[in-house]
């Protein structure tokens, strides 16, 4: 178990499918075309949410593929853009749940520094091509995160929404972490469970049962 990213990726940066798959194709794709986030930010989710201080975990695809969006968050947006579907259905959520309307910015780094980890499992995209980075290696790199969570011995929240993030439940075996999945927030999907789903307020009940602070959603 480590103690920190920087410990885990010491190691998993050595394994071969990093080191002969996944590094070479992410940099000649970076030399070659237009990627989304910026290089600098592929890891940016573990640097605002250090692996000790993880509370949460929402689990996404892949980033998003037009310009200006993803910034190494999962659903997250930089600021001055126009919040996504997806989030605008989470935001609908929250307000749902604690009554505290819908915020004028989609970038959610304040929920990554109380510790939500917002992890895609796929962590670039080239330019205008959603999940075209997908069987190159980032599922490998993103499962042995959700492994090395899964291991930590304090309680965590994963909330995993729709087929492909619940099918990542099959990782996760250690019985202090609460497990919330329902369907994806997209447009096509929010009204299969995610609507109604109350996972907010039943993470925050989880965490502070547990002695841990809530998360300010709002």
């Amino acid at each position: 178990m480590f103690q920190t990213w920087k410990d885990f990726l010491a190691i998993e940066s050595k394994k071969q499918y990093y080191a002969s798959e996944l590094k070479p194709f992410v940099e000649a794709e970076y030399s070659a075309h237009t990627v989304y986030p910026e290089h600098k930010n592929i890891l940016r989710a573990l640097e605002l949410t250090p692996l000790s201080k993880v509370k949460v975990v929402i689990l996404g695809q892949d980033p998003y593929h037009e310009p200006r969006q993803a910034h190494g968050l999962a659903f997250s947006v930089q600021d001055g853009v126009p919040i996504p579907p997806s989030l605008k259905n989470i935001y609908e959520e929250i307000d749902a749940e604690y009554g505290c309307g819908i915020p004028n910015t989609g970038n959610l780094e304040p929920w990554a520094r109380q510790g939500v980890l917002l992890l895609n499992t796929v962590l670039t995209v080239r330019a205008h091509e959603a999940n075209s980075h997908a069987g190159h290696g980032w599922e490998r790199f993103t499962d042995a995160i959700l492994k090395e969570l899964d291991k930590q011995e304090r309680p965590i929240v994963f909330m995993l929404w729709g087929a492909a993030a619940k099918k990542k439940a099959q990782l996760l075996i250690n019985p202090d972490h609460l497990i919330l999945k329902t369907s994806h927030p997209s447009p096509l999907s929010v009204y299969r469970g995610f609507k109604g789903c109350g996972h907010f307020r039943k993470c925050n009940e989880y965490l502070e049962k547990n002695g841990l602070a809530p998360i300010v959603w709002c």
